[in-house]
């Protein structure tokens, strides 16, 4: 019964592939195979001190940082970002969170983690969305990677966008804007914190340093799905 519903919505309702367009395959899921192979990785979990660390190295104390795939504009995983964040497309951030759970943590990355936190919205801003697409990222991950998802994290105050910000500009304009709301879910845990992009690394250095401030004994992992170069 259950396939004869399923071909009866394939038919009427086609899933395709959200970068290329063609039909989907049962196993498949947001993505056909062929686009997840073709997703610039950068290989940085790889790397000792990788770009990605460089960024946080002396100013907040981490783990392990990564960012998963190269972010270049004008790509397809571009586009499939721009689609999750804005045109209520969070099915993305999932999807992309488990791909990159599952590689990840056959690398080990996640040793010693606890659990998984996107990085804050706004309740303002994400009214105004609908969603906070790093939670369904942070969820995707932790459903390929068995952890749980930690909602200790706040942003307690409205930032402007930093699409044009210098990264002094950034660092000012995320100062105070987030704080942990539950010390004790944090205290000695090992946490994976999510972002979708990581440019200067700024949003996730303010969430980290306030977390340091008011939990100093949680160990922080840093990781972005997507990082520019």
């Amino acid at each position: 019964m259950k396939s004869i519903v399923r071909d009866l919505v394939d038919f009427f309702m086609p899933r395709t592939c959200h970068m290329c367009g063609c039909a989907l395959r049962d196993s498949e899921r947001v993505f056909c195979i062929r686009c997840i192979e073709t997703l610039p990785r950068s290989l940085y979990h790889r790397m000792p001190l990788n770009p990605m660390e460089r960024r946080f190295a002396g100013i907040v104390p981490f783990v392990r940082a990564t960012g998963h795939f190269i972010y270049s504009r004008n790509s397809a995983l571009a586009d499939a970002i721009h689609d999750m964040k804005y045109r209520k497309f969070p099915s993305v951030g999932f999807r992309l969170g488990e791909i990159v759970g599952e590689e990840l943590n056959m690398s080990g990355f996640f040793n010693g983690a606890d659990g998984v936190a996107g990085v804050p919205m706004h309740w303002w801003k994400q009214a105004r969305r609908g969603y906070n697409q790093t939670d369904f990222i942070a969820e995707g991950i932790a459903s390929a990677i068995g952890l749980p998802v930690v909602d200790a994290l706040k942003a307690s105050r409205r930032h402007k966008t930093q699409t044009a910000m210098t990264l002094e500009q950034r660092i000012s304009n995320l100062s105070g804007a987030f704080r942990v709301t539950d010390t004790s879910l944090l205290q000695g845990k090992g946490l994976v914190i999510v972002d979708d992009v990581c440019t200067t690394g700024s949003t996730l250095r303010a969430v980290a340093s306030q977390i340091m401030t008011e939990v100093p004994d949680c160990r922080l992992y840093l990781l972005s799905i997507c990082v520019t170069v």
